[in-house]
Protein backbone atom coordinates (compact mmCIF):
# COMPACT_ATOMS: atom_id res chain seq x y z
CA UNK A 1 0.00 0.00 0.00
CA UNK A 2 1.67 3.23 -1.20
CA UNK A 3 0.20 6.43 0.55
CA UNK A 4 -0.18 9.74 -1.44
CA UNK A 5 -1.95 13.18 -0.08
CA UNK A 6 -3.34 13.84 -3.60
CA UNK A 7 -4.16 11.42 -6.25
CA UNK A 8 -5.36 12.07 -10.25
CA UNK A 9 -6.82 9.84 -11.96
CA UNK A 10 -6.45 10.56 -15.46
CA UNK A 11 -3.42 12.22 -17.74
CA UNK A 12 -5.55 14.07 -19.92
CA UNK A 13 -5.27 18.12 -19.79
CA UNK A 14 -7.30 18.87 -17.00
CA UNK A 15 -5.36 15.95 -15.05
CA UNK A 16 -2.08 17.02 -15.67
CA UNK A 17 -2.81 20.88 -15.91
CA UNK A 18 -4.13 20.36 -11.86
CA UNK A 19 -1.44 18.09 -10.91
CA UNK A 20 0.78 20.80 -11.49
CA UNK A 21 -0.66 23.32 -10.17
CA UNK A 22 -1.40 21.29 -6.63
CA UNK A 23 2.30 20.19 -7.00
CA UNK A 24 3.64 24.02 -7.22
CA UNK A 25 1.54 24.74 -4.04
CA UNK A 26 3.67 22.00 -2.34
CA UNK A 27 1.03 19.08 -2.65
CA UNK A 28 2.45 15.32 -3.01
CA UNK A 29 1.06 13.97 -5.99
CA UNK A 30 0.52 10.96 -7.81
CA UNK A 31 -1.55 10.75 -11.31
CA UNK A 32 -2.13 7.42 -13.16
CA UNK A 33 -2.96 7.13 -16.73
CA UNK A 34 -4.18 3.86 -17.60
CA UNK A 35 -2.52 4.41 -21.08
CA UNK A 36 1.17 4.13 -21.95
CA UNK A 37 1.23 7.89 -21.85
CA UNK A 38 -0.45 11.12 -21.22
CA UNK A 39 -2.37 13.32 -22.89
CA UNK A 40 -3.24 10.81 -26.50
CA UNK A 41 -6.36 12.75 -26.64
CA UNK A 42 -5.07 16.47 -26.25
CA UNK A 43 -2.58 15.54 -29.27
CA UNK A 44 -5.37 14.56 -32.03
CA UNK A 45 -7.45 18.15 -30.38
CA UNK A 46 -7.96 20.69 -33.36
CA UNK A 47 -6.94 18.30 -36.31
CA UNK A 48 -3.49 17.75 -34.28
CA UNK A 49 -2.96 21.75 -33.99
CA UNK A 50 -4.97 21.92 -30.37
CA UNK A 51 -7.46 25.09 -30.42
CA UNK A 52 -6.83 25.81 -26.78
CA UNK A 53 -9.36 28.65 -25.97
CA UNK A 54 -11.18 31.47 -27.26
CA UNK A 55 -10.44 35.56 -27.30
CA UNK A 56 -12.98 37.51 -26.36
CA UNK A 57 -14.44 38.48 -22.54
CA UNK A 58 -15.10 35.91 -20.04
CA UNK A 59 -18.70 36.42 -20.03
CA UNK A 60 -19.29 35.71 -23.87
CA UNK A 61 -18.38 31.82 -22.91
CA UNK A 62 -21.48 31.53 -20.27
CA UNK A 63 -23.62 30.63 -23.38
CA UNK A 64 -21.40 28.29 -25.20
CA UNK A 65 -21.82 25.07 -22.67
CA UNK A 66 -25.64 24.43 -23.90
CA UNK A 67 -27.71 24.46 -20.09
CA UNK A 68 -24.50 24.38 -18.20
CA UNK A 69 -22.80 27.66 -18.39
CA UNK A 70 -23.87 29.08 -14.78
CA UNK A 71 -22.15 25.95 -13.33
CA UNK A 72 -19.15 27.10 -15.17
CA UNK A 73 -19.10 30.98 -14.31
CA UNK A 74 -17.22 30.40 -10.69
CA UNK A 75 -14.85 28.55 -12.41
CA UNK A 76 -14.29 30.45 -15.64
CA UNK A 77 -14.43 34.00 -14.02
CA UNK A 78 -11.31 32.69 -11.43
CA UNK A 79 -9.32 31.24 -13.79
CA UNK A 80 -10.21 32.85 -17.80
CA UNK A 81 -9.47 32.60 -21.06
CA UNK A 82 -6.85 35.42 -20.77
CA UNK A 83 -5.48 33.61 -17.67
CA UNK A 84 -4.91 30.89 -19.72
CA UNK A 85 -3.10 32.14 -22.50
CA UNK A 86 -0.54 33.68 -19.84
CA UNK A 87 0.03 30.22 -17.97
CA UNK A 88 1.57 29.20 -21.29
CA UNK A 89 2.70 32.00 -22.58
CA UNK A 90 4.95 32.62 -18.83
CA UNK A 91 6.08 28.99 -19.77
CA UNK A 92 7.62 29.88 -23.21
CA UNK A 93 4.50 28.54 -25.16
CA UNK A 94 3.57 31.66 -27.66
CA UNK A 95 -0.24 31.48 -28.16
CA UNK A 96 -2.56 33.32 -31.21
CA UNK A 97 -5.92 33.57 -31.95
CA UNK A 98 -6.99 32.99 -35.61
CA UNK A 99 -9.37 35.12 -37.49
CA UNK A 100 -12.76 33.89 -36.20
CA UNK A 101 -10.93 34.28 -32.08
CA UNK A 102 -10.08 30.82 -32.02
CA UNK A 103 -6.44 30.56 -29.89
CA UNK A 104 -3.53 28.00 -31.09
CA UNK A 105 -0.08 27.67 -29.99
CA UNK A 106 1.87 29.75 -32.92
CA UNK A 107 3.32 26.30 -33.55
CA UNK A 108 -0.20 24.77 -34.41
CA UNK A 109 1.70 21.90 -32.77
CA UNK A 110 -0.22 19.77 -29.92
CA UNK A 111 2.25 18.18 -28.85
CA UNK A 112 3.58 21.76 -27.81
CA UNK A 113 1.17 21.83 -25.39
CA UNK A 114 1.54 18.37 -24.08
CA UNK A 115 5.15 19.15 -23.28
CA UNK A 116 4.88 22.21 -21.25
CA UNK A 117 2.65 20.11 -18.79
CA UNK A 118 4.47 17.40 -18.68
CA UNK A 119 7.49 19.78 -17.76
CA UNK A 120 5.26 21.57 -15.04
CA UNK A 121 4.66 18.34 -13.64
CA UNK A 122 7.85 17.13 -13.88
CA UNK A 123 9.59 20.14 -12.34
CA UNK A 124 7.16 19.84 -9.74
CA UNK A 125 7.60 16.98 -8.67
CA UNK A 126 4.60 15.19 -9.80
CA UNK A 127 4.81 11.27 -10.03
CA UNK A 128 3.43 10.50 -13.17
CA UNK A 129 2.47 6.41 -13.77
CA UNK A 130 1.20 5.44 -17.08
CA UNK A 131 -0.36 1.98 -17.53
CA UNK A 132 -2.54 2.25 -14.78
CA UNK A 133 -6.33 1.59 -15.66
CA UNK A 134 -7.66 2.07 -11.87
CA UNK A 135 -10.28 -0.81 -11.28
CA UNK A 136 -11.80 -0.39 -7.98
CA UNK A 137 -12.17 2.73 -5.35
CA UNK A 138 -13.16 2.38 -1.46
CA UNK A 139 -13.43 4.46 0.78
CA UNK A 140 -11.52 4.28 4.08
CA UNK A 141 -10.92 5.62 7.82
CA UNK A 142 -8.35 7.75 5.89
CA UNK A 143 -9.71 8.86 2.96
CA UNK A 144 -9.65 6.62 -0.30
CA UNK A 145 -8.31 3.36 -1.40
CA UNK A 146 -7.62 2.94 -5.04
CA UNK A 147 -6.85 -0.18 -6.44
CA UNK A 148 -5.27 -0.08 -9.94
CA UNK A 149 -3.81 -3.25 -12.28
CA UNK A 150 -0.40 -2.77 -10.60
CA UNK A 151 -0.59 -1.45 -6.59
CA UNK A 152 -2.48 -0.32 -4.24
CA UNK A 153 -2.86 3.58 -3.32
CA UNK A 154 -4.39 5.34 0.05
CA UNK A 155 -4.94 9.01 -0.07
CA UNK A 156 -7.32 11.89 1.70
CA UNK A 157 -7.57 13.37 -1.76
CA UNK A 158 -8.91 11.75 -4.69
CA UNK A 159 -9.62 14.04 -8.25
CA UNK A 160 -11.34 12.14 -11.16
CA UNK A 161 -10.07 13.80 -14.31
CA UNK A 162 -10.42 10.38 -17.01
CA UNK A 163 -12.42 12.53 -19.95
CA UNK A 164 -15.62 11.09 -21.61
CA UNK A 165 -16.26 8.66 -23.80
CA UNK A 166 -15.06 10.43 -27.10
CA UNK A 167 -12.51 9.29 -28.91
CA UNK A 168 -12.35 5.63 -27.27
CA UNK A 169 -8.75 4.57 -28.94
CA UNK A 170 -7.10 6.96 -27.04
CA UNK A 171 -8.52 6.18 -23.62
CA UNK A 172 -11.36 7.82 -23.31
CA UNK A 173 -13.88 5.20 -22.79
CA UNK A 174 -16.13 6.31 -19.49
CA UNK A 175 -14.62 4.96 -16.86
CA UNK A 176 -15.10 7.63 -14.91
CA UNK A 177 -18.32 7.59 -14.99
CA UNK A 178 -18.49 3.69 -13.69
CA UNK A 179 -16.03 4.86 -10.75
CA UNK A 180 -18.36 8.09 -10.02
CA UNK A 181 -21.22 5.93 -9.61
CA UNK A 182 -19.66 3.32 -7.62
CA UNK A 183 -18.71 6.13 -5.10
CA UNK A 184 -22.57 6.89 -4.97
CA UNK A 185 -22.84 9.91 -7.47
CA UNK A 186 -25.53 10.27 -10.09
CA UNK A 187 -24.44 10.10 -13.83
CA UNK A 188 -26.52 11.44 -16.53
CA UNK A 189 -27.13 10.04 -19.57
CA UNK A 190 -24.20 9.94 -22.00
CA UNK A 191 -23.72 10.46 -25.40
CA UNK A 192 -21.98 11.33 -28.45
CA UNK A 193 -21.66 15.65 -28.79
CA UNK A 194 -20.35 17.78 -31.16
CA UNK A 195 -21.18 15.19 -33.85
CA UNK A 196 -22.39 15.32 -37.85
CA UNK A 197 -25.59 14.19 -38.55
CA UNK A 198 -27.05 11.81 -41.14
CA UNK A 199 -30.09 12.34 -42.46
CA UNK A 200 -32.66 10.02 -44.30
CA UNK A 201 -33.04 10.30 -48.04
CA UNK A 202 -30.39 12.82 -47.60
CA UNK A 203 -30.32 14.61 -51.63
CA UNK A 204 -26.99 16.45 -51.27
CA UNK A 205 -24.24 13.97 -50.91
CA UNK A 206 -22.56 15.22 -54.29
CA UNK A 207 -22.95 18.18 -52.97
CA UNK A 208 -20.35 17.63 -50.11
CA UNK A 209 -18.21 20.46 -49.41
CA UNK A 210 -20.55 23.12 -50.41
CA UNK A 211 -20.73 25.34 -47.04
CA UNK A 212 -23.42 28.02 -46.43
CA UNK A 213 -22.23 30.78 -43.34
CA UNK A 214 -25.05 31.89 -40.68
CA UNK A 215 -28.26 30.01 -41.31
CA UNK A 216 -31.34 29.53 -38.80
CA UNK A 217 -32.22 25.78 -38.12
CA UNK A 218 -36.04 24.59 -36.17
CA UNK A 219 -35.69 21.37 -34.28
CA UNK A 220 -39.29 19.53 -34.68
CA UNK A 221 -39.98 16.36 -32.08
CA UNK A 222 -43.54 15.01 -32.69
CA UNK A 223 -44.56 17.37 -34.57
CA UNK A 224 -43.44 20.73 -32.17
CA UNK A 225 -40.64 22.83 -32.30
CA UNK A 226 -38.26 22.13 -29.45
CA UNK A 227 -35.03 24.19 -30.75
CA UNK A 228 -34.06 27.34 -32.62
CA UNK A 229 -30.35 27.77 -33.59
CA UNK A 230 -27.64 29.61 -35.83
CA UNK A 231 -24.70 29.04 -36.99
CA UNK A 232 -22.63 27.94 -40.09
CA UNK A 233 -23.63 24.63 -42.18
CA UNK A 234 -21.78 22.17 -43.93
CA UNK A 235 -23.02 19.46 -46.65
CA UNK A 236 -20.94 16.31 -46.21
CA UNK A 237 -21.81 13.11 -48.62
CA UNK A 238 -23.97 11.85 -45.97
CA UNK A 239 -25.68 14.66 -44.21
CA UNK A 240 -24.78 17.76 -42.33
CA UNK A 241 -21.89 19.11 -40.45
CA UNK A 242 -19.74 22.47 -39.79
CA UNK A 243 -19.88 24.72 -36.21
CA UNK A 244 -24.06 25.38 -35.91
CA UNK A 245 -24.46 21.71 -36.92
CA UNK A 246 -22.30 20.33 -34.09
CA UNK A 247 -23.46 22.67 -31.45
CA UNK A 248 -27.16 21.59 -32.01
CA UNK A 249 -26.26 17.69 -32.37
CA UNK A 250 -26.03 18.08 -28.37
CA UNK A 251 -30.12 18.35 -28.75
CA UNK A 252 -31.15 16.53 -31.53
CA UNK A 253 -32.55 12.72 -31.47
CA UNK A 254 -33.18 10.02 -34.51
CA UNK A 255 -36.15 10.28 -35.77
CA UNK A 256 -36.27 14.71 -35.21
CA UNK A 257 -37.34 16.85 -38.22
CA UNK A 258 -34.57 19.53 -38.25
CA UNK A 259 -35.99 22.39 -41.31
CA UNK A 260 -32.84 24.68 -42.49
CA UNK A 261 -33.75 28.45 -43.76
CA UNK A 262 -31.09 29.18 -46.18
CA UNK A 263 -32.01 33.04 -46.07
CA UNK A 264 -32.39 33.11 -42.32
CA UNK A 265 -34.41 36.16 -41.18
CA UNK A 266 -36.49 35.96 -43.97
CA UNK A 267 -40.47 35.79 -43.79
CA UNK A 268 -42.34 34.06 -46.49
CA UNK A 269 -44.72 36.33 -47.66
CA UNK A 270 -41.72 38.52 -48.02
CA UNK A 271 -39.80 35.82 -50.00
CA UNK A 272 -42.54 35.26 -52.20
CA UNK A 273 -43.25 39.02 -52.81
CA UNK A 274 -39.75 39.61 -53.63
CA UNK A 275 -39.41 36.23 -55.86
CA UNK A 276 -42.95 37.05 -57.70
CA UNK A 277 -40.85 40.46 -58.46
CA UNK A 278 -37.51 39.05 -59.68
CA UNK A 279 -39.81 36.74 -62.14
CA UNK A 280 -42.29 40.08 -63.47
CA UNK A 281 -38.39 42.10 -64.34
CA UNK A 282 -36.71 38.83 -65.65
CA UNK A 283 -39.50 36.55 -66.62
CA UNK A 284 -36.83 36.20 -69.82
CA UNK A 285 -34.40 34.54 -67.71
CA UNK A 286 -34.38 31.08 -66.38
CA UNK A 287 -35.57 30.16 -62.75
CA UNK A 288 -32.10 29.29 -61.66
CA UNK A 289 -30.59 32.64 -63.12
CA UNK A 290 -33.28 34.39 -61.24
CA UNK A 291 -32.44 32.58 -58.12
CA UNK A 292 -28.57 32.77 -58.80
CA UNK A 293 -29.46 36.89 -57.43
CA UNK A 294 -29.72 35.40 -53.69
CA UNK A 295 -26.01 34.65 -53.87
CA UNK A 296 -27.22 30.40 -53.21
CA UNK A 297 -23.87 28.35 -54.92
CA UNK A 298 -24.90 27.13 -58.38
CA UNK A 299 -25.20 23.63 -57.93
CA UNK A 300 -27.29 23.64 -54.97
CA UNK A 301 -29.81 25.73 -57.03
CA UNK A 302 -29.51 22.86 -59.64
CA UNK A 303 -30.47 20.48 -56.84
CA UNK A 304 -32.93 22.76 -55.77
CA UNK A 305 -34.73 23.05 -58.89
CA UNK A 306 -34.28 19.13 -59.52
CA UNK A 307 -35.97 18.03 -56.56
CA UNK A 308 -38.96 20.06 -57.49
CA UNK A 309 -38.85 18.58 -60.84
CA UNK A 310 -38.25 22.30 -62.17
CA UNK A 311 -36.41 21.66 -65.93
CA UNK A 312 -33.07 23.46 -65.60
CA UNK A 313 -34.06 25.55 -68.90
CA UNK A 314 -37.11 26.56 -67.74
CA UNK A 315 -37.52 30.37 -67.94
CA UNK A 316 -39.41 32.50 -64.93
CA UNK A 317 -42.13 33.44 -67.13
CA UNK A 318 -43.06 29.59 -67.56
CA UNK A 319 -42.62 28.73 -64.19
CA UNK A 320 -45.91 27.31 -62.34
CA UNK A 321 -47.13 29.19 -59.12
CA UNK A 322 -47.16 25.95 -57.13
CA UNK A 323 -43.87 25.53 -58.18
CA UNK A 324 -42.91 28.93 -57.14
CA UNK A 325 -44.41 28.39 -53.78
CA UNK A 326 -42.56 25.14 -53.71
CA UNK A 327 -39.18 27.20 -54.19
CA UNK A 328 -40.03 29.16 -51.51
CA UNK A 329 -40.85 26.45 -49.02
CA UNK A 330 -37.48 24.74 -49.71
CA UNK A 331 -35.57 27.68 -49.18
CA UNK A 332 -36.78 29.01 -46.14
CA UNK A 333 -37.84 25.37 -44.15
CA UNK A 334 -36.00 22.76 -46.15
CA UNK A 335 -37.01 19.63 -43.99
CA UNK A 336 -34.70 16.96 -43.14
CA UNK A 337 -35.62 13.53 -41.20
CA UNK A 338 -32.89 13.11 -38.55
CA UNK A 339 -31.16 9.24 -39.19
CA UNK A 340 -29.01 9.16 -36.53
CA UNK A 341 -26.40 11.49 -35.05
CA UNK A 342 -22.44 10.27 -35.21
CA UNK A 343 -20.98 7.87 -32.79
CA UNK A 344 -18.34 7.83 -30.74
CA UNK A 345 -15.06 7.50 -33.21
CA UNK A 346 -16.82 11.47 -34.48
CA UNK A 347 -17.66 12.74 -31.48
CA UNK A 348 -15.56 15.52 -30.34
CA UNK A 349 -16.64 15.69 -26.65
CA UNK A 350 -19.03 13.67 -24.38
CA UNK A 351 -22.85 14.47 -23.28
CA UNK A 352 -23.63 13.91 -20.30
CA UNK A 353 -21.51 12.94 -17.10
CA UNK A 354 -21.74 13.56 -13.08
CA UNK A 355 -24.43 15.32 -12.49
CA UNK A 356 -23.34 18.85 -11.32
CA UNK A 357 -26.15 18.59 -8.48
CA UNK A 358 -23.83 16.88 -6.60
CA UNK A 359 -20.63 18.60 -7.12
CA UNK A 360 -19.33 22.15 -5.77
CA UNK A 361 -19.01 24.77 -8.51
CA UNK A 362 -16.35 26.80 -7.10
CA UNK A 363 -14.47 24.09 -5.97
CA UNK A 364 -15.19 21.07 -8.44
CA UNK A 365 -15.07 18.97 -4.89
CA UNK A 366 -18.59 16.42 -4.40
CA UNK A 367 -20.72 17.36 -2.24
CA UNK A 368 -21.72 14.07 -1.31
CA UNK A 369 -17.91 12.72 -0.32
CA UNK A 370 -15.34 14.95 1.00
CA UNK A 371 -12.17 15.37 -0.91
CA UNK A 372 -13.59 13.67 -3.94
CA UNK A 373 -12.89 16.03 -6.69
CA UNK A 374 -14.27 15.72 -10.61
CA UNK A 375 -12.67 17.69 -13.11
CA UNK A 376 -12.88 18.08 -16.98
CA UNK A 377 -15.14 16.19 -19.35
CA UNK A 378 -16.33 13.47 -16.42
CA UNK A 379 -18.85 16.00 -15.60
CA UNK A 380 -22.10 17.04 -17.13
CA UNK A 381 -20.22 19.79 -19.50
CA UNK A 382 -20.23 19.91 -23.13
CA UNK A 383 -19.43 23.12 -24.86
CA UNK A 384 -19.48 24.57 -28.61
CA UNK A 385 -16.67 23.99 -30.64
CA UNK A 386 -13.92 26.87 -30.36
CA UNK A 387 -12.06 25.34 -27.54
CA UNK A 388 -14.57 26.13 -25.36
CA UNK A 389 -14.22 22.50 -24.03
CA UNK A 390 -10.42 22.44 -23.26
CA UNK A 391 -10.73 26.02 -21.23
CA UNK A 392 -13.90 24.25 -19.13
CA UNK A 393 -11.11 21.88 -18.42
CA UNK A 394 -8.27 23.76 -17.24
CA UNK A 395 -10.62 26.17 -15.01
CA UNK A 396 -12.58 23.32 -13.25
CA UNK A 397 -8.84 21.63 -12.94
CA UNK A 398 -7.35 25.06 -11.27
CA UNK A 399 -10.63 25.49 -9.01
CA UNK A 400 -9.97 21.85 -7.73
CA UNK A 401 -6.19 22.70 -7.12
CA UNK A 402 -6.55 25.76 -6.03
CA UNK A 403 -9.18 24.21 -2.97
CA UNK A 404 -6.45 20.99 -2.56
CA UNK A 405 -3.78 24.33 -1.74
CA UNK A 406 -6.41 25.66 0.61
CA UNK A 407 -7.04 22.67 2.81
Amino acid sequence: MEHYPVIIIGGGPAGLFCAAEAAGAGQHVILLEKMPSCGKKLLVTGSGQCNLTHDGDISDFFTRYGDHGTFLRPSLRDFSNHDLVRWFTDRDLPLSPDESGKIFPVSRRSSDVLSVLLEVCRDTGVTIRCNEAVREIRMSDKGFLIHSEKAEYESEALLIATGGASYPATGSTGDGFSLACSLGHQVTPIAPALVPIRVRAYPFSDLSGISFDGLAFSLYRDGKKIRDAKGDLLFTHTGLSGPGMLHLSRYILPGDILKISFLPGMRHEVLKSDLVGRIAASGTKQVKSILSGYSFPARFIARLLDLIGIPPDLTGAHLPKKDRDEIVRLILAFPFEILSAGGWNEAMVTRGGVSLEEVNSKTMESLLIPSLYFIGEVLDIDGDTGGYNLQAAFSTAMAAAKSLSSR
